[in-house]
């Protein structure tokens, strides 16, 4: 009888197993990202299947090509998922996602190292600007927000997948193991249906209307149905109003207002101390263990971090909904700018040796993750794909991700250098602050787009905006 309701008409299911299978290329990408910790401390080890260790040059590059082929990729991902549809762009990436693992199978040379990683890049970009766009176009408003936030638990899955079983079989075992996700994805997703308003853009009606009406588990004829393809259809005639030009969201003010709020809070979750935090975890830890008798070898630590990921992304999941965009941002906004103060604190307080608890730094870096993981990174990327229509939606994406991508080159590139020189405490306070002027910035100027239109979110941003020029000229 549940089963039955399950499927019954007006059901929300296939919108889920849509979503999930659109996700899936994300569990693939979080697995070789995790796939790095494990495998680069065999690879460098005595028991080498290379037989000769990696050096650490060669395991910087494997760690940093990623990041810059993702630069240019942003874009090419962009265009394809326009040009051609989300559904073969998703296709596309899980190729590239198989490319990955059968090269790492096929051969332990350094330049086959480095190329599999680089093809990580296409996956990573696809991941996440084809992935968050794909899934806010088949969801209801009623559950946007929770099944876009499976593109971070799916990421964290992934990681924490790849460090569990990293720990447990042979390096080719988990090449193969791996190598079937993408593999899976590739053969169910062709059942899939592509987005309704790539659908509708491309004139295909019918086929959009059919997608929508297996969306929500009714007939074509069905009124929720018809009056879904009116809002669609009217979204897609705004924009063909006019030429698309990336300039047009630079002099339109309500699209420039918009793109200011999608690049500020991608980037400000780039530089929340989450991205060097994981890098320099083995090291925080180890600090930790020395008077507390805790010992955890890296794995250990990596597995422990990655089951806080997946916590703060369920949390995020279930709710999301419930709580709104805004709060959520907020909240954990404010948290990590506290967590990110308080370790920069205990390192400057371990530079004047003053005593100061041991376990402060464990506790302050799960924090700072489960923030990451269950709001700055899922509602950023849930408000860029919200605050745009379809026309722009690709582009913003793209931009957006281009510009975090080439962050986080820059901070795995620069960050141990700049702390050496100007202590690791100064790093620490700058993430922190960072983190509550992102606070602060979400109180003032960002709308809650819950279950909301894009109609009402820019009457919103308009009234704000108003409400900002009034304060100014009357100076309260």
């Amino acid at each position: 009888m549940k089963l039955y309701k399950l499927f019954s008409e007006g059901s929300k299911i296939n919108q889920i197993i849509c979503a999930v299978l659109i996700n899936l290329p994300v569990l693939s990408y979080g697995a070789s990202i995790g796939w790095v910790s494990p495998m680069t401390l065999l690879l460098q080890s005595e028991n080498s299947p290379r037989g000769v260790p990696l050096t650490n040059a060669e395991v910087s590059w494997m760690a940093a090509i990623p990041y810059l082929v993702c630069v240019p990729c942003n874009l090419l991902v962009a265009v394809i998922a326009d040009k051609v549809g989300r559904k073969i762009a998703l296709i596309i990436i899980s190729l590239a996602s198989a490319a990955s693992w059968v090269l790492l199978l096929s051969s332990l040379d350094t330049w086959a190292l480095i190329l599999a990683r680089a093809l990580v890049g296409v996956t990573m970009s696809g991941c996440y600007v084809t992935c968050p766009i794909y899934t806010k176009e088949i969801s209801d408003d009623s559950i946007r927000g929770a099944l876009g936030c499976l593109v971070i638990l799916f990421h964290t899955t992934g990681n924490l997948f790849l460090y569990i079983i990293g720990d447990l079989l042979s390096y080719n075992h988990i090449l193969w193991i791996c190598l079937t996700i993408p593999t899976v994805h590739v053969v169910a997703f062709l059942f899939m249906p592509d987005s309704p308003s790539f659908l509708v853009k491309k004139g295909k009606i019918e086929a959009a209307c059919s997608a929508l009406a297996w969306l929500k588990c009714t007939t074509e004829n069905d009124s929720k149905v018809r009056e879904e393809l009116e809002v669609i259809t009217k979204e897609q005639k705004n924009d063909e109003s006019s030429k698309f030009s990336l300039k047009e969201i630079f002099v339109d003010k309500t699209l420039r207002r918009a793109y200011q709020i999608a690049l500020v809070v991608v980037l400000a979750r780039e530089v929340c101390g989450a991205v060097p935090v994981l890098n320099f975890a083995g090291d925080i830890f180890n600090l930790a263990s020395k008077d507390t008798g805790l010992v955890l070898t890296p794995n250990q630590q990596a597995m422990l971090l990655g089951a806080v990921q997946v916590v703060g992304s369920v949390l995020a999941s279930s709710v999301v909904e419930k709580s709104g965009r805004k709060p959520l941002l907020f909240l954990t906004s404010l948290v990590s700018g506290i967590s990110m103060c308080v370790l920069g604190t205990w390192f400057l307080l371990r530079d004047f040796n003053i005593s100061a608890p041991s376990w402060l730094p464990l506790l302050t870096l799960c924090v700072c993750i489960f923030c990451d993981s269950s709001g700055l990174q899922p509602i950023s990327i849930v408000l860029s794909g919200e605050i745009f229509s379809f026309k722009y939606r690709g582009t913003v994406m793209a931009t957006t991700m281009l510009c975090a991508s080439m962050m986080d080159f820059l901070q795995l590139l620069f960050f141990k250098p700049l702390a050496d020189a100007v202590g690791i405490q100064v790093s620490f306070y700058f993430f922190g602050i960072v983190c509550l002027l992102m606070a602060v910035y979400v109180i003032i100027i960002i709308p809650e787009t819950k279950a909301r239109c894009l109609e009402d979110i820019y009457k919103d941003l308009f009234r704000k905006k108003r409400k900002i020029r009034d304060k100014e000229v009357t100076g309260t």
